[in-house]
């Protein structure tokens, strides 16, 4: 998760990139027309800033579910399919998670610059007569993919835990997986 949580480890990831939210789709038509669409580009780059500068914090909670652990999910984990591990996490954390990041994203998208920017391109395009209201939930949307990002990478992980020996760095890892 470290990687994802460093400059670009959305933005640049093509698997994870956060786009923007399709109802701007209509925005950036408009501001083409009037060139001023570049102000689409920079909120989104701020959105996967966001996410970016949110996703940290998502470690202490996968530590909590890690120490929730009782026998039966282990065993579960074990015996279950190659992404066991992942919806365990899934399951245990996808509500706390999303509880818990909702104001850290917030905050983020505020750092980021997301929400000055999102201002002003709501102001530019509000400013050209006769075109439909235009909203967008930039904290759901950014939670949203943030949290699918960060389950994705976490089941290409346990991917290599258990089908590469090599990735079986650590004794607990070792005891586990054999």
């Amino acid at each position: 998760m470290a990687q994802l949580g460093a400059v670009d480890g959305f933005n640049l990831d093509s698997l994870i990139h956060i786009p923007l939210p399709k109802s701007l789709n209509r925005v950036r038509d408009a501001l083409e027309v009037v060139r001023m669409a570049g102000l689409l580009d920079d909120l989104e780059l701020r959105l996967n800033r966001a996410a970016e500068l949110a996703t940290p914090r998502a470690r202490e909670l996968f530590l909590g579910a890690i120490e929730d652990m009782t026998l039966e999910d282990v065993r579960g984990i074990l015996s279950g399919p190659d992404d066991a591990a992942t919806q365990y996490f899934e399951r245990k954390t996808s509500v706390g998670l999303s509880n818990a990041m909702r104001p850290i994203v917030e905050s983020a998208l505020n750092d980021a610059g997301a929400v000055q920017v999102y201002e002003r391109t709501m102001g530019e395009y509000d400013s050209i007569p006769f075109l439909p209201d235009v909203k967008a939930d930039l904290t759901s949307h950014v939670l949203t993919l943030g949290l699918k990002g960060i389950f994705h990478y976490i089941a290409v992980e346990e991917a290599a835990i258990r089908n590469e020996p090599v990735k079986r760095t650590t004794d607990l890892l070792r005891r586990v997986f054999g």
